[in-house]
């Protein structure tokens, strides 16, 4: 059924309602003259009256709260997209993302990292744990894949490893806007419970978080930035720092750093280039970025 300008939600409604299977769903298949659920079904399955979803089909009655609309989209079997457009069409806005754990990406994802050869790329979830990255993170900026995946946490390696300002010529501001972010992220992904822990760890063993995370500073962990690093093979390398969501995981984040000028470039490409020809001198990664042997556990 086509949406009205009049009522797009209940049109939209009504529409999913039509698509989905009595049978399969426990209803009976006696005296249906059309397809699909009744609305007292969709109203048994959401736990909503059946006279009240009646009048949102009918756009009556006002626009439901956000907990019964999750319930209806349940009821309905909508996909994760169809969640969200029935959202955008009662509020105006996407739901609330809910967080989850990961554990790794998709194999395309990965290869989407592996083919910015010369820029370093990683993805992060919204409690700024590394899930994956690219070559060059790993030679330029972090080897992650040195790292226990308990390590591979931005803010652990910024407070936690007492070498990192090495490679950091402004940390101080550096560290400062990756906690007003993660502060932003992890209450954006629903996460704070999850960071709550990683928090406290870090107010015990790092002064200067305390001090930051107290300020309650907030900024948004997308756009672009500048970044300084400073690499023990080949010196001070100017870098652009660009962040995107992952499209259909608002929970992931890739972050990109491009060289910002020709002359960083051939310093990055160098770098790289020299790890290729000789991959087992791991003196062409950085360092400084490797946990120590008394890291957090």
């Amino acid at each position: 059924m086509p949406e009205t300008n009049e009522n797009p939600l209940g049109a939209y409604l009504m529409d999913r309602r039509a698509r989905l299977d009595p049978a399969t769903l426990g209803f009976s298949l006696v005296r249906r003259r059309t397809p699909g659920l009744r609305r007292e079904e969709v109203a048994q399955r959401a736990h909503v009256s059946a006279t009240w979803y009646t009048w949102l089909e009918q756009g009556r009655g006002g626009a439901p709260s956000a907990d019964v609309l999750s319930r209806i989209a349940h009821a309905l079997m909508l996909t994760d997209a169809e969640r969200e457009y029935i959202f955008l069409l009662a509020f105006g806005r996407p739901p609330e993302v809910k967080f989850q754990a990961v554990d790794g990406v998709t194999p395309r994802l990965q290869r989407v990292l592996d083919s910015l050869e010369w820029s370093p790329a990683y993805v992060k979830t919204s409690t700024w744990d590394v899930v994956a990255w690219n070559h060059a993170a790993a030679v330029v900026l972090t080897d992650y894949g040195a790292l226990p995946p308990g390590q591979r946490n931005i803010l652990r390696l910024i407070f936690g490893n007492p070498r990192m300002p090495n490679t950091m010529p402004n940390w101080e501001s550096d560290a400062r806007f990756v906690v007003a972010a993660f502060r932003a992220d992890a209450a954006r992904a629903g996460a704070s419970a999850d960071s709550r822990a990683l928090v406290e760890e870090l107010s015990r063993i790092s002064p200067a978080f305390d001090t930051m995370w107290r300020e309650n500073t907030v900024s948004s962990a997308y756009g672009e930035h500048p970044k300084q690093v400073r690499h023990p093979v080949v010196g001070p390398i100017a870098l652009e720092y660009s962040a995107f969501a992952v499209d259909g995981r608002p929970d992931l984040g890739m972050v990109i750093y491009s060289p910002a000028t020709p002359e960083d470039r051939d310093l990055v490409k160098r770098l790289l280039v020299s790890h290729a020809r000789a991959p087992d001198q791991e003196e062409l990664r950085n360092p400084y970025c490797r946990a120590p042997k008394d890291a957090i556990e």
